[in-house]
């Protein structure tokens, strides 16, 4: 296992409960039982707070540590142009992400690539968590 997931995965700071959430959600991987439930401040249709708590693998906690602090004070039509647009990482289309304009770009592509395509449903459940939580 690589040692940058094991680093991005010990950045817990959003790992917490948001109390008078506006948006929430759980979700879980069937293929391998990872748990998470995300919850969300919504004001003016940006992000103002995330919490997460999970049950998960590494690979799933590095991928919502990325993915918590990415959105705060991002709108959600930005969150949702890279969120519906995550698989991308996986396959040759990486290039049509960079078109959103993504920060921390870099850092996401760390983890979500092909390279680790045998964990991609536990990279990606963070995503479709948030995805749930916001109705996208």
């Amino acid at each position: 296992m690589d040692l940058e997931i094991l680093e991005i995965a010990s950045n817990t700071e959003n790992h917490k409960v948001v109390k008078n959430h506006t948006h929430q959600s759980k979700n879980k991987n069937p293929l391998c039982g990872d748990e998470m439930e995300i919850s969300l401040i919504v004001k003016d249709n940006i992000v103002q707070d995330m919490g997460y708590q999970c049950r998960s693998c590494v690979y799933c906690q590095a991928s919502v540590s990325l993915l918590s602090r990415w959105v705060m004070q991002v709108p959600i039509e930005k969150i949702s142009d890279f969120v519906l647009n995550a698989e991308l990482f996986f396959d040759k289309n990486f290039d049509q992400l960079k078109k959103i304009n993504i920060k921390d770009l870099k850092n996401f592509k760390k983890i979500m690539n092909p390279e680790n395509i045998s964990r991609k449903e536990c990279l990606l459940l963070p995503f479709k968590t948030i995805s749930k939580a916001l109705k996208l």
